[in-house]
C-alpha cells in the first residue's frame, strides 16, 4: 500500500462516517486526500495522521473520540494491520507486511515517474538564476546557483509546474564599458584601467578578438581610434566571454531555455512602457528633474529614482521593465535567485510587483544564497590561475568533477554559507556524500547483474509478505517518502531536501543489505519467491536513487 492509497482509504472512511451520520460534517469538509507521514519513532507504526485533530472541532466531537471511531473503521481496511490512537487524537497506523511490501512492485512499475506529483500543476514558473555579468569566468558563487537553480527547476517540473530556465544577460551598463576598456588596454600592452578587470582570461579574449579580425581581413581593432576600438572590443569580447560562460554551464549540465538581453529592454522601449504603466497606475511622480517610483507605499524604505535628471534610466528601471516583461509573457510565478549581496534588492522589487497590482508574496519570489568557501589541505582556496582573483566553475570541476560539485553545492540550504572540502569530495569513500549515494545505486545494479547470472527473474514471482524484516520495513518506509519529499522541496524551493533524503535512503539500503546479505541464492540453493521479491525491493531502491539523483542533475552509475 502506497502513502497515496492509505490517504485515499482514510478519506473514504471519513466520507462513509459522514454519510451515515456518525460525524456531523459537511461532505465538503472531508478532504479528497489525507496527509500521512512517517512517525518520528518507527515503533509507533508505519504512518501517522492528525486528521482527527483537524476535523473534530467542526463535527462538534472530542478529538480523541473522533480518532477512536476513525481508527475502528480503518482497522478493517485491507492491508492495515492495526491503528492506535495516541495523545489527543493522533492516529498511528501499521500496515501488514504484504501491504507494505507492495510498494516495491509499484515503484518498479512506475519507473521514472515515481516521485512525480501534481503539487505545482497549473503554475507557469520563470526561474532566473546565475545571470552573472559577462565580464569574466563564472565564479564559485554563481556555480552554487547553477547547481541549486537547475535542481530546483527539475524539482518543480517533477511537481507538475511548467518551468522556464532564464539567464538575464547583463549587456548594458558601466561594467561592460570597463570590460571593453580592459580588453583594449591588454591588446595595446597597457595597464588595465584602475576600475577594470585583470586575469589571464582578459589577455586570452583580447588576443582572440585581434585574431578574429585578422582572419576576417579586418584591421587590428587595437589600432582604431579609441571610441571605435572600445566598441569593437565590446561587441566581440562580450560575445566571446558569454560563449565561454555558456559552454562551462553546459559542461556542468546546466542549459537555459531563454537568454534575455538586458540591452533589449532599453532598445525596444520596454523601459519607457513600464514607466508609463506605473504612471497610469498613479505610482510615479516627478521631482528635482527626475522621475520617481513611490515604492514607500508598498513597504520599501525609500522611494526610488527610475529616470535620472539627465534623462538616463536608473538601474532599477531595467529591473522594473524586466519584471513586467516576465508577467506579460504569462508567468504567474517569477522566481529570482540572487547572491548574498542582494538583500537590499528584495524590498524594492517586492514594492515594484505590488505597484503593478500583483501580490508580491505570490507572483514574485527572491531567493538569496549565501557564500561558498573552498578548502583544500585544510586551507582556503582563493585564487584561480586564469581568473586571477576568484575560483571559477572550471577550477571546481577540474578539482572534483561535475557530479561531486553539483551534489555538494545542492545538498545544503542556500540560507547557509558552506565550506566545500575539495579533498573530501575527491575521495571514493562513504565520507563523501555523493559517493555514498552513488555507491548505493551501483550496488543495486551489481545485484541486478548477479541476479541475471543466477537465474533470478523478477517476473517469475512476487510475494510481498516475505518482506517482513525490520530493516525491510525501514527501507520501504524510506522508499515511500520520495513523492512527499519532491512536493515539499518544490513548495519550499529547497532542492537540498532531495539530497538529504537520498543519503537517508542509501543508509537504509546499506543496513538492509548487511542484514539480508543473501539477496540471491547461494550455492545449489533453489530460486524462490524470497529471492525474486528481494530483487523487486533492490530494483525499487535503484529506481528511487536514480530518480532522486536525476532531480539533482547527478549521474546514477551502474559501476564504481
Amino acid at each position: 500500500m502506497t502513502p497515496d492509497q492509505l490517504s485515499q482509504a482514510i478519506a473514504a472512511a471519513l466520507a462513509t462516517a459522514v454519510a451515515d451520520g456518525t460525524f456531523a460534517l459537511d461532505p465538503a469538509d472531508v478532504p479528497a486526500t489525507v496527509h500521512v507521514e512517517r512517525p518520528r519513532q518507527r515503533e509507533h507504526g508505519d504512518w501517522a495522521t492528525n486528521v482527527a485533530l483537524q476535523l473534530a472541532k467542526k463535527s462538534g466531537t472530542n478529538p480523541r473520540a473522533f480518532a477512536e471511531e476513525l481508527a475502528r473503521r480503518l482497522s478493517s481496511t485491507d492491508g492495515v494491520a492495526s491503528v492506535e490512537v495516541a495523545g489527543p487524537g493522533f492516529l498511528n497506523i501499521r500496515l501488514d507486511a504484504a501491504a507494505a511490501g507492495e510498494l516495491a512492485r509499484g515503484i518498479v512499475e512506475q519507473g521514472a515517474t515515481y516521485g512525480t506529483n501534481t503539487a505545482e500543476a497549473g503554475h507557469r514558473v520563470n526561474l532566473e538564476f546565475v545571470s552573472a555579468n559577462p565580464t569574466g569566468p563564472l565564479h564559485i558563487g554563481g556555480v552554487r546557483w547553477a547547481a541549486v537553480g537547475d535542481s530546483l527547476a527539475r524539482v518543480l517540473q517533477a511537481a507538475g509546474a511548467e518551468v522556464t530556465r532564464e539567464y538575464y544577460f547583463n549587456d548594458h551598463g558601466a561594467q561592460i564599458d570597463r570590460f571593453a576598456r580592459s580588453l583594449l588596454a591588454r591588446a595595446r600592452g597597457e595597464e588595465a584601467p584602475e576600475d577594470g578587470y585583470g586575469g589571464q582570461y582578459i589577455a586570452d579574449i583580447a588576443g582572440q578578438v585581434t585574431a578574429d579580425a585578422a582572419a576576417a581581413g579586418e584591421p587590428d581593432p587595437a589600432t582604431l581610434p579609441d571610441d571605435e576600438a572600445v566598441e569593437a572590443f565590446r561587441a566581440r569580447g562580450v560575445d566571446l566571454m558569454f560563449a565561454e560562460i555558456k559552454q562551462s554551464l553546459h559542461d556542468f549540465g546546466v542549459d537555459f531555455d531563454v537568454y534575455f538581453h538586458e540591452d533589449s529592454l532599453h532598445e525596444s522601449g520596454a523601459v519607457e512602457r513600464a514607466v508609463a504603466r506605473l504612471r497610469e497606475l498613479g505610482h510615479v511622480f516627478d521631482q528635482d528633474g527626475a522621475t520617481w517610483l513611490r515604492t514607500t507605499e508598498f513597504g520599501d524604505d525609500k522611494d526610488r529614482v527610475i529616470i535620472k535628471s539627465d534623462g538616463e534610466a536608473a538601474y532599477i528601471a531595467g529591473d522594473i521593465a524586466y519584471y513586467l516583461d516576465k508577467r506579460e509573457r504569462g508567468f504567474d510565478r517569477v522566481v529570482m535567485m540572487l547572491g548574498a549581496d542582494h538583500h537590499g534588492y528584495v524590498g524594492r522589487m517586492k514594492a515594484v510587483a505590488a505597484a503593478f497590482g500583483d501580490d508580491p508574496d505570490v507572483h514574485l519570489e527572491i531567493l538569496i544564497g549565501q557564500l561558498v568557501n573552498l578548502v583544500k589541505d585544510g586551507a582556503p582556496v582563493r585564487m584561480s590561475k586564469r581568473a586571477g582573483t576568484v575560483v571559477t566553475i572550471d577550477d571546481l570541476v577540474d578539482a572534483v568533477g561535475v557530479d561531486a560539485a553539483r551534489y555538494a553545492l545542492a545538498r545544503s540550504s542556500t540560507d547557509s554559507a558552506i565550506d566545500l572540502d575539495l579533498d573530501l569530495l575527491a575521495k571514493a569513500t562513504n565520507e563523501n556524500p555523493v559517493f555514498y549515494v552513488q555507491y548505493a545505486h551501483a550496488r543495486t545494479a551489481a545485484i541486478g547483474r548477479n541476479a541475471a547470472e543466477t537465474g533470478v527473474r523478477r517476473e517469475d514471482g512476487f510475494d510481498a509478505s516475505v518482506l517482513d524484516h525490520e530493516t525491510e520495513s525501514v527501507l520501504l518506509g524510506h522508499l515511500a517518502q520520495l513523492p512527499r519529499v519532491v512536493a515539499q522541496a518544490a513548495n519550499l524551493r529547497e532542492p537540498h531536501r532531495v539530497a538529504r533524503y537520498l543519503e537517508e535512503l542509501a543508509g537504509g539500503f546499506h543496513k538492509w543489505y548487511d542484514a539480508k546479505r543473501y539477496v540471491l541464492p547461494q550455492g545449489d540453493e533453489p530460486v524462490t519467491d524470497v529471492h525474486r521479491t528481494r530483487l523487486w525491493l533492490v530494483d525499487a531502491t535503484r529506481q528511487v536513487l536514480a530518480n532522486g539523483l536525476g532531480l539533482l542533475g547527478v549521474s546514477a552509475p551502474e559501476r564504481m
